[in-house]
Order: structure tokens, then C-alpha cells, then sequence
């Protein structure tokens, strides 16, 4: 009988590894969470992917710098199956060399061949020194150098206080700085720790003495006060914010937001900056949401530290989805991403959101699509002059002069204010809050602008009462609010986002314009509803990314739900690839860093009168386009609708397990189950999509997939059980009555959370199972206790 994966690995793989030097200490597992199901109310987190690293030892006494990936295959396999797989894997983990084995022979690709060599014997498998050498000759650096000191680092916290991701991209920052340059671009998904990576940075150059002075710089109060407080976890009182009026010129980390040093345009010079901090004053600068902050005055941060290194953190990729290529903020969203490639280089490390929700690492997405019926036509001079049109500050009829010739759906709320627009679309809203959980679900509004952002806070909160007067529920307070950069705003946002972050019991729906669009964590955020029209990709995703975050605590989230009027989803279609312009001397930031041509914000259209409609003037209805599930394809993110994927899903499982038997001997094998979901589209987190949508979530996956392949009815967990119970007493009656007993216990795992329960390394340490006789009762029978589990399984999904 021939070994599966654990078992060539453990008898195999492993004694001829450490017979070519690869001790325990060089081989590093990196586990992903596989993201979480809710089970009964609680969190439960299901399987993740393991990964094995090959590493080096460099310095005694730091730990081990990965180099390679291994692959592990059952004996039956040929070696090169995974290799494919492993290939996609280098970018991830940043490592030059991929191997796959299945304990005889083994399969290579490598960056310095960049050929797959195939069936080595494992008895050759390259030693750590050999992997070293190479290594250095690829990247043309010598580990003993000075200049890779900070690369062999310990982390602050150790290696359990960072992500795979993390760590490869803070080894692609300092293989770069390491081989001669100084801008760096990291670009990673909205969610996944950029703050985190800028801090673990600084802390390895400090700990390599590399480190004089430190900027991490950003656009907004509330990200200055997350970097800093993730910087101070790290640095203690060695971290200070800039105030207009303390430089902090003592602290060796300073945090400071553009508006405070005088760089942006609001002034005429950056006195505060060039007074305080000489030029090459800083040894390394970190620019914060780089994309977002781009080409204004800021500029001479760089220009006056030309000697420093420069890390821009971008939650945007190069390759960027969606969008009319005419459109103005597609233009925008072009000329950023190009400027950000010619000043910094392509990125060194990129992870989009797609690979981290196939991680685990950031929370699932549905897409409901609504369709505003009267953002279909335009609305004329005639039609408003027919209406009570009035001036939105003052009441007064409005003068017929001041009433366009036409509006578009564009305009709406914008120039053109819609009180039955208001109030139907916050309507809708609320019923589907109502049909998926209730009306108390943390929930952001994306809003034309802040005229529209109050209008929605209000509409909402007068539905809300009358809600809850109708359903005689206790009102809550601050239901809807206003979350806006209105300085008349009172409280203002800095005071609302700890209570929205927060608090379960006030603050459930921010309407906002831009300000929650980036950097602010809302760990537990229910849904993302787009009320305002889109162009650019870039604020796109960065909204989207405000639901991506996995929960508080972490994997406590499994979905979160986006709510479309406006079409904004589009964006995740066609691609474009922003490249480099021609290149200037690289002492000059790119044309437009400071340069008034890039007055990206202003406007020199002359100002247009704002004009409102009261409300029983337009009748609006709107109407559904269905639900879509956020995919990867091809390495892009896609939505494919709900009944189209599940179609697909069928038609791919079918193809892959031809009848539901196949699919049971498929499911009670881990590694060909595991594969199964790996081919499906969408993955395994889509499926679980799947089964949250169809509510049959005290379902094993494995139903899920029986009723969309084969059209069988779905059982619960519990149901399983309760027939295995009845259905096996036969079976069991045949076993020794302590086996048959243990056997039933084991069974009953079942229910806590599915097949996966009955694969665990713990499963005979579990307290029941010890009372009812333990891995004892299933010895000195003539069957194998593993082939007495795996016929349990299958008896259970029979």
C-alpha cells in the first residue's frame, strides 16, 4: 500500500532531508488560517495550507533566511506534479528555488536555471550550503555582508508576529536596499499589515544599526494615530508624533501627517518642514498610502533627503482592474500608478486582495447588485421647472436660470438633489439589513458628497424609529451618523470612529463621502454600500477594503456583503498595466511630484448651482440584478453571479468526481480532498461563500457539494450523525464492543465542525473519546485503527 503525503513525508522525506544537512531548525512550516466558519454563533477555523520552508543558517544565534519551498507528494505520484503549483508559490514567499517530491525523486525549478529539472533521486537533494551558494550568486550579495545585516534579523516578538506575506515582503525590501537601491514600493492589499511590515522594517535595521532617523508620513489623523500606535508597540517612547508646535526632534521615529510639516497644497511654502529638519535629516522614509497622497508639494520630503532610503506602501497593485480607459478617474488612477512605478521601481512584493481571501487572511465578498431605475434616463430643465425645485440652503424657488439643461445619473445628489432618491434607496438598504441579520449591522455608505452623506443619515434614522415604533424594539442611539471631513461637523470623525469601531450597541451605519475610504480599521464591518458613482479603480478598492478585514478577534468574520447602486463593481473587470513613463534622472522625482500641472483635486469648471427636489416629485423603484461572488481568475479578481458560479462549481466537481461516490472516496482523503477544492473555481473560500448563501452553514462542505453536483438533498452535521448511529449498529456490533464504542465517539466529532474533526492530530485526546476507551479500544484488531477511522468517514457521508 503506498504512503499519502504525511506518511512519505514523516517515513521518507524527512531522514534523507536531515541526512543532507537539513536539520529541524532549517525547515520552517508556515501555516495559512484557511479562513473561518461560524458554527452555532462561534468562530470555528477550518483547515489551512501548510507550507514547508527550506532555510539557511547565516549568523549564530539569529534564525534561518528562507531560500526554498517544498512540495510533499504521496510515494504513487510522480514528483513533478506539485512543481506547477510550488512555481506560483515563489512570488508569495519570495524565494528563488521550488522543489516537489514524493520520497524517491524529486522535481526542481529555480531562478537561476529557470528550467524544471525533473525525477532527481532524493539521496541528491541539494545540502543547505549548496543552496546558499547559489543564492548569493543570484542575487549577487554575500549574506556576510554588512549591507544584508538586517534581512537575518529576529523580528520584535519573533516569528509568530508576522504573516508569510509579511515576512517576504520585509526579505524582497532589504534583498533590495541590500543590492544598491533606495526606493522601494511595496504593494499590498488594504487589511494585510502594512503598518505592521513598516514597523518590523525599522525595528531590523535599528537591531543592525542601520538605523539614524525614521518618517513614516500619511495624510489623515487617523492612520498617523494607528501607525503610531503600532510603531510605539515596537520603539516604546522612542516613537513621537510631529505637532505644528513640537518637531520632536529628539525621538528617533517620527510620525507626522503631510498637513502638519506645511507640504501639501494648502500652503504657499513648507515652512514648518524646512525650518525643523535639514536636508538628509531622516536615514529612512516611509510614505504611507502612497497612492493616494501623490504628486502634491510633499515632494520635497524626498528631494531634501535624496541620501535616504524611501518605502512607499500602496494598498493599489500595477496591474489595475475595471474602468472606462477614457474615464477621468481611470486617467487619474494611470497616472498614479505610472508616476508611482518611475519613482520607486516596480514593486518588490505584491499580494492582492484575491490571494489573501484564498488565504484566509481577509474575509470573503458577496456583491448584491441594485439598480436605481430613474439613474437610467436624464433628467431635463422641463422636468425640474414641472416640480417643487428649491434652493437646499435658503428654501427658495429656484430661478430658471440657474437649472441645467440636463442632468445625469452623475449628477444626482451631486448638483441635483433627490429626496425620492434618498429615501428609496435607504429603504432598500434597510430591507435587506433586515433580511440578513437585522438593522444592527456595521455598515459604511459611500455618498456623493456631504450634502448627500446628511440626507442618507437622516432618511436612515427616520425609517430606523419608525422600525423600531412598529416592532416595538428598544431604539438605539446614534444609529446613523454623519462621518464626513465637514469641519462643522459635530462631533467630528475623529471623535465617531472609535464608537463605530467599537461600540455594539450605538454607531451601526456611517455615511461618508471619502474619509473612511482608507487606512481606518473597522475590524467587524458588516457591508460596504456604494450610493456614489465611481471612475477610479484605486478609491474603488480602497473602499471595498474597509470590509475585507477578517474581525475582532481575528477570524472572527467570515463574509461581508457589498451593496451596489451605482455599478461601482464594474471596476473589477477589465484590466489595464500602468507601466513606467520614460525615465528622468533618478535624482528628480517624476514630472508631476510638485508640479502644478497635477492639481489633481481642483476644479476649473465654474462652480454649477446646487438645486433640490422635495421628496413626491419622482417616482423611483429599484430592482435586483442578483448576487455575485468575488472570484480569482487567471490572477485577476472577478464576480461571477451566484447562479453562474454555482453552475460552474457543478460542472467542474462533476467533471473532477463523475458520481457521489467518488466524491465520498475523494472527501475522506485529506490531500485528494484538499486538491478537489483547489480545482474548483473560486477555491474552497468559495464554496464556503456558497454554503453561508444557502444558509447550510451546520453543513459539512461536503453536502454542499453533493446537492449542487448531484442534486442530493443536504444533511446537517448533526443528522449524520444520528444516522450513523442507526445505520452502522450491524457494522459496529461486528467490532469489539470497546471499539465499536470508541468508534461512535469518534463519529460524534462530527458535529463540532465536519470531516476535518475527525483528521486532527488531538483526536484521541479528546476527553470523550479517553472515556469511552481511547486509541486503546481500536487496537489488536484485524483492521488498521487508520482504515477503522477512514471507514467511519465514509459510513458517515453514506
Amino acid at each position: 500500500m503506498s504512503r499519502n503525503e504525511q506518511q512519505t513525508r514523516t517515513e521518507l522525506i524527512n531522514h534523507v532531508l536531515f541526512d543532507r544537512g537539513w536539520i529541524d531548525a532549517f525547515i520552517r512550516e508556515e501555516k495559512t488560517p484557511g479562513g473561518v466558519d461560524i458554527v452555532d454563533g462561534k468562530p470555528r477555523k477550518r483547515k489551512g495550507r501548510t507550507d514547508y520552508l527550506l532555510c539557511i543558517s547565516v549568523i549564530e544565534g539569529k534564525p534561518p533566511m528562507p531560500v526554498a519551498l517544498l512540495e510533499a507528494k504521496a510515494e504513487d505520484k510522480l514528483p513533478s506534479l506539485g512543481i506547477q503549483q510550488a512555481k506560483d508559490y515563489m512570488k508569495k514567499f519570495n524565494v528563488p528555488f521550488v522543489f516537489s517530491t514524493n520520497g524517491h525523486l524529486y522535481a526542481e525549478y529555480a531562478e537561476d536555471t529557470g528550467q524544471i529539472a525533473d525525477a532527481l533521486s532524493l539521496s541528491n537533494f541539494p545540502k543547505p550550503e549548496n543552496l546558499r551558494q547559489r543564492y548569493e550568486q543570484i542575487k549577487g550579495l554575500q549574506l556576510t555582508s554588512d549591507s544584508m545585516k538586517p534581512l537575518l534579523m529576529p523580528y520584535k516578538g519573533g516569528d509568530a508576529a508576522r504573516y508569510y506575506f509579511q515576512d517576504a515582503a520585509i526579505r524582497a525590501t532589504f534583498e533590495k536596499i541590500a543590492s544598491g537601491n533606495k526606493k522601494i514600493l511595496l504593494s499590498l492589499a488594504t487589511g494585510t499589515g502594512k503598518t505592521i511590515i513598516a514597523a518590523q522594517l525599522l525595528y531590523k535595521l535599528a537591531q543592525a544599526g542601520q538605523l539614524k532617523r525614521a518618517l513614516f508620513v500619511c495624510d489623515r489623523d487617523e492612520l498617523r494615530t494607528q501607525g503610531n500606535a503600532k510603531l510605539h508597540g515596537i520603539f516604546g517612547d522612542n516613537v513621537q508624533i510631529i505637532t505644528t508646535q513640537d518637531p520632536q526632534k529628539n525621538a528617533r521615529i517620527l510620525v507626522a501627517t503631510y498637513q502638519t510639516l506645511n507640504v501639501t497644497e494648502e500652503f504657499d511654502e513648507p515652512k514648518f518642514w524646512k525650518e525643523n529638519y535639514p536636508k538628509n535629516y531622516f536615514s529612512h522614509i516611509i510614505i504611507d498610502e502612497c497612492h493616494r497622497s501623490a504628486w502634491g508639494k510633499w515632494s520635497v520630503i524626498l528631494k531634501d533627503n535624496p541620501d535616504a532610503v524611501q518605502i512607499g506602501l500602496t494598498a493599489t497593485p500595477r496591474i489595475v482592474t475595471g474602468g472606462k480607459k477614457d474615464a477621468e478617474g481611470r486617467k487619474k488612477d494611470e497616472d498614479i500608478t505610472a508616476h508611482n512605478i518611475e519613482y520607486f521601481g516596480e514593486p518588490v512584493y505584491e499580494y492582492s486582495i484575491g490571494a489573501a481571501q484564498d488565504d484566509g487572511y481577509l474575509a470573503a465578498c458577496e456583491v448584491i447588485r441594485r439598480v436605481v431605475d430613474l439613474d437610467k434616463k436624464e433628467i431635463t430643465k422641463e422636468d425640474i421647472e414641472k416640480r417643487s425645485a428649491f434652493d437646499p440652503y435658503t428654501g427658495k424657488k429656484v430661478n430658471p436660470e440657474d437649472i441645467e439643461e440636463q442632468y445625469t445619473a452623475k449628477d444626482y445628489e451631486v448638483n441635483l438633489m433627490l429626496d425620492d432618491r434618498v429615501k428609496a434607496m435607504s429603504e432598500d438598504l434597510f430591507q435587506h439589513l433586515l433580511s440578513t441579520g437585522g438593522p444592527h449591522q456595521k455598515t459604511i455608505i459611500f455618498c456623493a458628497r456631504d450634502n448627500h452623506a446628511n440626507q442618507i443619515m437622516l432618511a436612515l434614522n427616520n425609517i430606523y424609529e419608525k422600525w423600531c415604533k412598529e416592532n416595538k424594539r428598544t431604539l438605539k442611539e446614534w444609529y446613523a451618523f454623519q462621518c464626513t471631513g465637514n469641519p462643522d461637523l459635530r462631533p467630528s470623525a475623529d471623535k465617531l470612529i472609535p464608537d463605530f469601531r467599537g461600540s455594539k450597541n450605538s454607531h451601526f451605519i456611517a455615511t461618508t463621502v471619502e474619509l473612511l475610504s482608507t487606512g481606518v480599521d473597522i475590524p467587524n464591518l458588516d457591508n460596504v454600500a456604494f450610493f456614489r458613482y465611481l471612475e477610479s479603480p484605486i478609491s474603488f478598492y480602497q473602499m471595498l477594503g474597509r470590509g475585507t478585514r477578517t474581525g475582532e478577534p481575528r477570524g472572527s468574520k467570515a463574509m461581508f456583503r457589498v451593496y451596489d447602486y451605482t455599478n461601482s463593481t464594474r471596476l473589477f473587470g477589465e484590466e489595464f498595466i500602468s507601466r513606467a513613463r520614460p525615465s528622468k534622472p533618478e535624482e528628480e522625482p517624476p514630472a508631476g511630484i510638485g508640479s502644478p500641472t497635477h492639481t489633481f483635486g481642483k476644479n476649473d469648471v465654474p462652480k454649477r448651482k446646487i438645486i433640490r427636489v422635495g421628496e413626491q416629485q419622482f417616482t423611483v423603484q429599484i430592482q435586483g440584478e442578483g448576487s455575485s461572488i468575488l472570484c480569482v481568475e487567471d490572477g485577476k479578481e472577478v464576480l461571477i453571479p451566484v447562479e453562474e458560479y454555482k453552475q460552474r462549481l457543478a460542472e467542474k466537481l462533476v467533471e473532477d468526481a463523475p458520481s457521489i461516490d467518488a466524491l465520498r472516496q475523494t472527501w475522506i482523503t485529506p490531500e485528494k480532498r484538499i486538491r478537489l477544492l483547489d480545482n474548483l473555481p473560486g477555491g474552497e473560500g468559495a464554496v464556503r461563500l456558497v454554503r453561508e448563501l444557502e444558509d447550510e452553514q451546520e453543513c459539512d462542505l461536503f453536502d454542499v457539494l453533493a446537492e449542487l453536483g448531484y442534486n442530493i438533498p443536504p444533511k446537517s452535521r448533526n443528522e449524520r450523525v444520528a444516522a450513523f448511529t442507526y445505520k452502522n449498529k450491524v457494522w459496529l456490533r461486528g467490532l469489539p464492543e470497546r471499539t465499536g464504542k470508541v468508534l461512535l465517539t469518534v463519529a460524534k466529532q462530527f458535529e463540532k465542525g465536519g470531516i476535518e474533526e475527525l483528521e486532527t492530530t488531538n483526536l484521541f485526546d479528546e476527553e470523550e473519546i479517553i472515556k469511552s476507551g481511547g486509541f486503546d479500544a481500536l487496537l489488536g484488531v484485524k483492521v488498521e485503527p487508520q482504515s477503522l477511522i477512514q471507514e467511519t468517514k465514509a459510513r458517515l457521508l453514506a
